[in-house]
């Protein structure tokens, strides 16, 4: 089908291009760019008001399927990234049976061909049923489509393991994601280690649990030569290794989370409000500002929401016994719009480089540009819409939100996924 997209302001930083132009769809490439394009045979669709960029992509997504469908399946959750205005994810591995062979990644992909809504990219475990053990089968995965390696939930907590994995997976030109927590450091912590848990007596979390281990696997890309990303960077200090790390002239990239952005350790108080507990834990109100700063002068490579839906009645146990995770793919954009955009700290160029083309890159996956013959992975967002996170319910299976009730400014409005137009004025089709 082709549609006229007329009167959008089309922002892509790869095509130097920030204006008002029409884009043409015809089939599932972009046909034409440019002003006043003919409308014969075409749907129009009229954005004037409203942004597009190319697609955008969440590299750090919990689908839940296979084996945990209580919390979510991969229509939700990939409904649920639609919504948000992403048109595709990284799927995290930590699921049952774990992602550590051809068999389970071709798995995720059948069903998200059948069920998905966006474009849906496996990451593969880098060790058998995440144990830290044995090497899982990388090459194999890579054969069924596996974009990059991850123990994401618990990190291989050897460095001779991780060496191995690396000196291994590296021939298969992909990046590691890494999980960095020191587990015999962070024993059964809760939350930061500071002022807060000792306020709420919860076990602390250290933030060198998390600083060492970042520490330690910059230092094995160093020996390895393999390509890694640090997975939702939550400290000042982890950011400052990562800064060194570039300085250098490493293959070291990052991500931060929009909770770690705009939130803090601050926001836990007597409720023990369980959608707060994540891992890593939301740090101080100086390790956020640390972390807005990166995404500013460039040392954060990407947002990425680390999107963790779980069951109500998990979350509606004791803190200390109710899982960690937070969803957060329907409000990101919204937040990032809202606290980084429309502040004046970023432009929508910088917003493009973080969530679409950036995490493309280091995912090794299709790059999107507007321009004639790119993939029509398209995302259209409206800057002005105001509107209240769960107000109106969430395309998510789960509800554990930990910015419910926040009023944002700027939300998604279409998605186009391969030509086809999955999200239509808010809708998922």
């Amino acid at each position: 089908m082709a549609f006229l997209l007329k009167n959008a302001h089309v922002v892509d930083p790869k095509g130097a291009l920030d204006g008002v132009m029409d884009v043409k769809i015809d089939g599932d490439k972009i046909a034409e760019v440019g002003a006043d394009l003919d409308a014969a045979g075409c749907e129009v669709i009229d954005l004037t008001g409203k942004v597009l960029v190319p697609g955008l992509v969440d590299m750090h997504v919990h689908l839940r399927e296979p084996g945990y469908e209580h919390k979510g399946t991969i229509e939700s959750e990939t409904r649920a990234a639609v919504r948000g205005g992403f048109t595709g994810v990284c799927s995290m591995p930590n699921t049952d049976p774990v992602t550590d062979n051809g068999a389970v990644v071709e798995y995720v992909k059948s069903v998200a061909a059948r069920d998905g809504h966006c474009r849906v990219y496996p990451a593969g475990a880098c060790s058998k049923g995440l144990k830290g053990e044995i090497i899982s089968e990388m090459g194999d995965m890579v054969a069924h489509g596996a974009v990059a390696f991850t123990d994401d939930g618990r990190g291989v907590q050897g460095a001779g393991m991780m060496r191995r994995c690396m000196d291994y997976g590296k021939m298969f030109g992909k990046t590691f994601l890494s999980h960095c927590q020191d587990e015999d450091l962070v024993g059964e912590g809760q939350v930061n280690e500071g002022v807060v848990s000792t306020r709420l007596g919860l076990l602390g979390w250290p933030a060198e649990g998390e600083e060492l281990q970042i520490a330690r696997d910059i230092a094995l890309a160093r020996l390895t030569g393999a390509k890694l990303h640090i997975q939702h960077i939550s400290t000042a200090r982890g950011l400052e290794l990562v800064r060194a790390a570039k300085a250098e002239g490493l293959p070291v990239t990052c991500e931060a989370t929009p909770h770690h952005l705009f939130l803090t350790e601050d926001a836990l108080d007597g409720t023990y409000d369980t959608r707060l507990k994540m891992n890593p834990p939301l740090r101080t109100a100086a390790d956020a500002e640390a972390l807005i700063a990166g995404v500013v002068d460039g040392t954060v490579d990407a947002i990425a929401t680390d999107h963790a839906p779980h069951a109500e009645w998990e979350k509606a146990r004791e803190f200390e016994l109710a899982p960690f995770g937070t969803t957060g793919i329907e409000c990101a954009l919204g937040l990032v719009l809202t606290e980084l955009v429309n502040t004046g700290k970023i432009g929508y160029a910088r917003l493009v480089e973080l969530m679409s083309s950036n995490p493309r890159q280091i995912l090794g996956v299709e790059c999107i540009s507007v321009e004639a013959g790119s993939t029509a992975d398209l995302t259209v967002f409206d800057p002005e819409a105001t509107w209240t996170v769960g107000e109106d319910g969430y395309e998510s299976q789960a509800v554990n939100c930990a910015f419910e009730g926040r009023e944002l400014t700027g939300r998604a409005t279409d998605v186009f996924v391969g030509g086809k137009h999955v999200l239509a004025n808010g809708a998922v089709c």
